[in-house]
């Protein structure tokens, strides 16, 4: 009799919780040992849980050490699977494979997303709180069964079924064509800035790249070369715009200060004509304006003569020209003539 009481025992949680552990196997591959682990790791911070000292319960812990385990576990994948290849790429191919967009398909594609416990919000459609809840999963794998088990998860449930290592690997995704096609369809001035050059402790090149949005510093991204620098600063920069509400609001609050600035009118537009007169000096006309007048015109015979005794050319000289002796001399005899 006691027996019995002591199987029904063993049962009762198993049965309370069949669906969820039916659910799990289905994802994992294997029953889980301690269940509330995988509840805490399903448990969104939103749904306001807390234990009996009062403390706050979700899967922001979990999440934490399943992103470390991942990172660790992914790159002793990639670094096997791609015998020979350098850091660069290794790097490249284990932040694609542990992006929050990878993390947050593949937990919709497995149905983790449909487990998730939050506050009455709709988890199907939102890759951020799947993508954490995966990472929370992988870490309570990690404290319920140690980490060859998650190995194993990765390599038979994930990578063997859900993801072609070797398409992801090659997958060249051209984060600054994305970016510049959303400035270009929203009208926004884009440009990148070479911040600084460098060498490794190899003595191979770094570049360092910042992106300015209208003006606003956008994320910075480093690489072996100009491209990758601009690809990596593209990425961190479109991943702010989605995650970042403000930032995206600065930039349209620049671009519309710009566009005002530019599509104001001038209300009073100078007249070149009226400016130019008021460098001028007014002066009285000069000889060699008469001249002209007198050169390109044919005056009457009585205007001529006005003309002549108005203007004669030997009153016109910089200094007065001396006499001659015989002038001198004919200026007396003229005066005594005059006085007899």
């Amino acid at each position: 009799m006691w027996v019995n009481d002591i199987i029904d025992r063993i049962k009762l949680p198993f049965r309370k919780e069949k669906e969820l552990f039916s659910a799990l196997y289905d994802i994992l591959g294997f029953y889980p040992h301690n269940i509330n682990l995988y509840k805490q790791a399903l448990l969104h911070k939103s749904a306001s849980k807390r234990n009996e000292k009062g403390r706050p319960v979700n899967n922001e812990r979990l999440e934490f050490l399943g992103d470390a385990i991942l990172d660790a576990v992914v790159g002793d994948i990639v670094f096997r699977h791609f015998e020979g290849k350098r850091e660069g790429f290794l790097t490249n191919t284990r932040s694609k494979l542990v992006s929050r967009d990878t993390l947050g398909k593949l937990a919709k594609e497995m149905g983790i997303g449909e487990l998730i416990k939050s506050a009455g919000h709709n988890t199907s459609h939102n890759s951020y709180m799947n993508g954490n809840a995966f990472e929370a999963l992988v870490g309570a794998i990690y404290l319920d069964r140690g980490y060859d088990a998650c190995m194993r998860f990765m390599e038979k449930r994930i990578l063997a079924h859900l993801i072609n290592i070797d398409k992801v690997a090659y997958k060249e995704v051209n984060f600054k064509s994305k970016l510049l096609e959303w400035s270009q369809k929203n009208r926004v001035k884009m440009e990148f800035r070479e911040i600084k050059q460098e060498r490794d402790e190899n003595k191979s090149p770094v570049f360092t790249t910042q992106v300015f949005i209208e003006g606003l510093e956008g994320c910075v991204g480093t690489g072996y070369s100009k491209k990758e620098s601009q690809q990596n600063a593209s990425k961190d920069t479109l991943q702010r715009l989605r995650r970042e509400p403000q930032f995206i609001d600065a930039v349209f609050a620049a671009k519309a200060d710009r566009t005002k600035m530019e599509e104001e009118p001038v209300m009073c537009v100078p007249d070149p004509e009226q400016e130019q007169q008021n460098f001028i000096i007014e002066q009285e006309p000069e000889v060699h304006a008469v001249q002209y007048v007198a050169k390109n015109s044919q005056p009457t015979k009585e205007e001529k003569t006005e003309q002549d005794d108005d203007f004669s050319l030997d009153d016109i000289t910089a200094t007065p020209r001396a006499k001659t002796r015989e002038e001198i001399i004919a200026e007396a005899e003229a005066a005594a003539f005059a006085e007899a």
